[in-house]
């Protein structure tokens, strides 16, 4: 029981890990556990839009998809350039005596081999999450986005992944709510003309 405690720890670490991405990209911020919650979430939605996948093995993937970094910290594409993180030994030190290690160590073989369609999904997951930060940033003003959006999309590989992606592209992110606020603005205005 005390291994699955440690997990448990290791996995809260991850809320206190930021994202180091948004360094080089110049605003937003995140920790990694909020980025893994995007990224379980999104493919919580892509499984529905795949009824003939393994949703709940795409989630799970999505969910433990970075869980080594609470042992080897976000590397991102530039650091990744001059550092070299055993993600093999951290993935191996996670499961130890774990009674379902072998589970989660295949939920992060599986994703990292990038093969099967959940785990082509759980990497359209993982970006989409990154490019609905930069549509938001963008939508605030900033401009750094705008050259970080092209490659980003262009990682994704599934038809699913895709037209998300375009759909996000096309969608203001505060559309969600502010549309709706304004037009019962627009019903109160039209009900009481001279209030």
């Amino acid at each position: 029981m005390s291994r699955i405690s440690d997990l448990l720890f290791q996995a809260r670490m991850l809320k206190a890990i930021p994202r180091s991405g948004f360094g080089f990209l110049g605003a937003g911020s995140e920790s990694v556990a909020d980025h893994c919650f995007s990224t379980a979430f999104i493919a919580f939605v892509i499984s529905r839009m795949e009824p003939q996948i393994n949703a709940l093995r795409l989630i799970s993937m999505c969910l433990v998809h970075d869980l080594t970094e609470a042992r080897i910290g976000d590397l991102n594409s530039v650091q990744k350039e001059y550092v070299t993180a055993d993600e093999a030994r951290a993935v191996g030190d996670t499961v130890l005596d774990l009674p379902f290690g072998d589970d989660l160590a295949g939920l992060i073989d599986e994703y990292q081999a990038n093969e099967t369609m959940e785990a082509r999904l759980a990497h359209d997951a993982d970006q989409l999450a990154l490019i609905l930060d930069l549509k938001a940033l963008s939508d605030l003003g900033y401009q750094s986005p705008s050259k970080w959006l092209p490659p980003v999309q262009r990682r994704l590989r599934t038809e699913t992944g895709k037209q998300l992606a375009e759909e996000i592209l096309k969608t203001e992110w505060d559309e969600w709510w502010l549309n709706r606020l304004l037009e019962r603005e627009i019903r109160v205005d039209r009900k009481h003309p001279n209030s």
